[in-house]
């Protein structure tokens, strides 16, 4: 599936484009517009958009892309994301993304 919003994101650190996006989890979401009709969208609940120019990854929780350069993330919270999707997010990520992976534990 495309999601054709990411292409406008950009690694914060090195300004390269397209990042690659992994999908962890993800799920439809409704709402009714005011003259009632149904509309229906598909949202990225949990996954990491990866930047392969730098080797940076950058966490989705929530529906929300946090999207911080390396002085603004906390290694605690990256850390605990990464352990609790390590099943479902590649090795790039878990051991060698930057700034941090699992292998600094």
């Amino acid at each position: 599936m495309k999601y054709e919003l990411l292409d406008m994101l950009a690694c914060p650190m090195d300004k390269k484009s397209p990042l690659e996006l992994i999908v962890l989890e993800e799920g439809w979401r409704e709402n009714r517009t005011k003259d009632g009709d149904l509309i229906r969208w598909l949202e990225i609940r949990t996954g990491a958009l990866y930047c392969g120019s730098c080797g940076r990854w950058y966490p989705i929780a929530d529906e929300i892309p946090v999207m911080l350069p390396d002085e603004l993330r906390k290694r605690e919270e990256d850390l605990r994301f990464l352990e609790r999707n390590k099943g479902g997010l590649p090795e790039k990520i878990t051991s060698q993304g930057k700034p941090f992976n699992l292998s600094q534990r």
